[in-house]
Parts: C-alpha cells; structure tokens; sequence
C-alpha cells in the first residue's frame, strides 16, 4: 500500500482521545462476543437442540448474511447522519435482537433471532471503525485500530470464559445465559457511550454527486475499492472457514472436554488482548503492508496444525490454540487500517458499510463452505476438517497479492492536487 501523505482527521481533535477509543472498543466488545459466544456454545446447541453439523453453520451464517445485507443498505445513509446518533440507534437494537436470543424457545426461532442480531451488529463493525478513522489520524491509527480490536481479544479472555462458565453453571439458562449477560453488559456500555460519543457531521456537509444509488455504485466500483473488497473478502475466509469448528474439532476430534475449551479461549484472547496493542505499534512503526505480510505468512502455521491435529497433550494444544489466535486475529489490525485509507474521508462511511457487508457475507459463506465440507462420522468425530485448512492457506496467500496492489485514498489525493 502506498504511503500516505501526513493528514489530519475529518473532525476536529477530540479532548480525550483514548476514552474515545476504550468506549468504542467497548461497543466492539460486544458485538463481537454476541457473534463469538456461538462458537463455543456448539456441542451445547447440538446436544440439546438436537441440530446436525449443518443447521449449525446455518445459525452462523445466518448472523453475519443478515449482517451483509444490513451493512450494505447502511451504505445508502450511513454518510447521511451524525455518526453519534446512528451509532446509538444501532446499539440499542442490537441489545433487543440479542435479548429474543436468549429467550428463543427452539431453533427457529434462534435462527430469526440471530439474524436479527447480526442485522444491527454487523452495521456496529463498520461505525466503529468509520469513526476510528474519522478522529484518528493515519500515521496513528495502527495502534488505535490495535485498542479497537483488542476487544476481539477481551471477548475470548473474559466473555467467551464467562459466557461458558455461565452456561454451564446455571442449570435453569443453560445456553441462554451468556446472551442474557451480553444484554446487562450492553446496557452499561449504551450509557457511556451516550456519554462519551462526540457528534460527528462534518462529513454530512460536503458535496455528494448524484442519487443515494449512484453513490453507492460510484463508490462500490471504484478500482482501488474493488481491491480492497475482493482483499477483506479473502482475508475472512482465510479464518472463519477454520475458527467456527475448532471448538468441535477439539471435543470430537482431540479428545478435549467442554471445559477445556473455556482454558482454550481464555489462554489465546488472554494472549491477543496483550499482542493486539503491541501489533499495532509495530504497523505504526513498521508501516501497516510489512507488518501484514509478517503476520499473514505466519499464521498460516498454526491454521495448518489446527486443522491436521491428533490426540496431543494438553500443554502442546494450547499452545498451538494460543499462536493461533495470536496470529490470526492479529493480522486483521494493520488490514483494517490499510482499509480505512483505502477510501477518501467523504465517502469513508459508505466505503467502510460496504466492506463490512463484504466480510460478513465472507463470514457466512466461509462457514457454508466448512459446514458442507466436514461431516461428523458415526463415531462423532469431525472428517475432512484438514481440507478446509488447506483452503484457508490458498486463501491466506491470495490475500497477500492483493494487499501489495491497495492504494492510500490520501497519497492519491496529494499526487492529483498539483493538476488540479
């Protein structure tokens, strides 16, 4: 990616920028737990809703399909209106989809509920890291993506554990509590964040050419977005066709309980929560198209130990489980700040609605692809897991050639101004 001339942000410097960036993180935290939270819950869902392997990547895809198409009608008004007021909005519909979850009577009605949550919450992804890139300045926003994203992590060391914990230790809930928990938890952030969210409008005032569709079109085929779509697009299936199914694989497969999974995830979110931030200096310092490179490549490791893995020690699992989620996750910090770049401060909200919608569509058809892939043997073991790691690798090296091709929206401006 080409490097950006020095630029300032879209708005005015905001007073406390850190408590900012904590409340969005936060929002973050949230959302990306009510999506998460499924994963673990697995062998739960199976066994006491009686679903097969394939329903259960249904009730996956099903958050982040909706997602998909919630955040690419965002795209049509997301640059409409103050970006406090719309984040809000979003905030307090997602906590009600979120509470019909933990109260879904079977699976269909789940299913509705979860893709209602995904509607709103997949929309929440794309405000957050629009507003990142509207108060934070490029050549700092590698680290402030790294806080943002940490909540990624914070969501594995201390939501997924407790969600686990809390299912498994309330009878009366079983799998409905962690959704309850994630509904009280909202409630707390909603009113901070009314709190500390600044209003942003400064986009609102600049000049827009053509219909809301002629916008939207305008900014979706534009050479340097496509890259950065068809780049997102690869990146999430280089993961979610693989991240779904550990948690099954793992039980299945490796032999471990359901409560080892919660050391699973405490140990690797416990991990990211600490590398999250540090890797995002390191884009900062390093410049974020190196830094991805390093970490992309990397990763491929454990994807590939992951999805081949035998009956191991403990030790040795968590291990690997913990670089996983190190590498993996980390990757997507000098990615999202790569792409918030890619497109100019006007038409950054539409711009970034649309690559959320892209990679919640990735998410969903990643998980389709794995589901129909694995099956589970009448043993109860999961079959084929390691040609979904393979397509995982494929996936994770393409994404490489197209992050060399990504362009700065703000090197490409300053190269213009001296013609204009």
């Amino acid at each position: 990616m080409s490097r950006p001339t020095p630029s300032s942000p879209a708005q005015a410097p905001i007073k406390n920028e850190r408590l900012l960036l904590l409340t969005l993180a936060g929002i973050q935290f949230t959302h990306i737990l009510d999506f998460m939270i499924m994963m673990p819950l697995g062998p739960q869902l199976l066994r006491l809703l009686n679903m097969d392997t394939h329903e259960f990547g249904l009730l996956l895809s099903s958050y982040t399909f909706t997602a998909a198409a919630s955040s690419l009608l965002a795209a049509s008004y997301v640059d409409r209106f103050d970006r406090r007021k719309l984040l809000l909005t979003l905030y307090v519909l997602f906590a009600l989809a979120t509470l019909c979850c933990g109260l879904a009577p079977n699976f269909t009605f789940l299913l509705i509920a979860r893709a209602l949550a995904g509607a709103f919450g997949g929309i929440l992804g794309a405000m957050v890291q629009t507003i990142v890139a509207d108060v934070v300045p490029f050549e700092r926003r590698g680290q402030a993506m790294g806080t943002v994203m940490a909540a990624f992590s914070l969501s594995t060391v201390a939501g997924v554990p407790l969600g686990l914990f809390l299912a498994t230790h309330i009878p009366a809930l079983d799998w409905r509590a962690p959704f309850f928990f994630i509904v009280l938890l909202s409630a707390v952030i909603l009113a901070l964040a009314w709190r500390q969210l600044p209003s942003l409008t400064a986009h609102i005032d600049r000049p827009k050419q053509g219909n809301v569709l002629q916008q939207i079109v305008a900014v979706a085929k534009e050479p340097n977005h496509v890259k950065a779509f068809v780049f997102i697009s690869l990146l999430t299936l280089a993961g979610f066709t693989v991240i779904p199914y550990i948690a099954l694989y793992y039980t299945a497969n490796v032999g471990i309980s359901d409560a080892f999974i919660t050391v699973v995830y405490l140990c690797g979110g416990a991990a990211t929560f600490f590398s999250s931030r540090l890797i995002g200096r390191l884009a900062d310092q390093h410049g974020k198209l190196r830094t991805f490179r390093w970490l992309a490549l990397a990763s491929l490791v454990p994807v590939l130990v992951t999805t081949h893995l035998v009956p191991v020690p403990w030790w040795l699992l968590l291990i690997n489980s913990t670089v996983f989620f190190v590498l993996v996750s980390g990757r997507f910090i000098p990615a999202m700040a790569m792409l918030t770049e890619a497109a100019a401060p006007p038409v950054r909200g539409t711009f970034m609605s649309l690559v959320s919608s892209v990679q919640m569509m990735s998410s969903g058809v990643a998980s389709l692809i794995a589901g129909l892939i694995i099956k589970q043997t009448t043993s109860g073991q999961v079959a084929h897991y390691n040609l979904v790691g393979y397509i995982a690798v494929a996936c994770g090296l393409l994404s490489l050639v197209v992050a060399s091709r990504l362009k700065s929206a703000s090197a490409t401006l300053a190269r213009a101004e001296p013609h204009a």
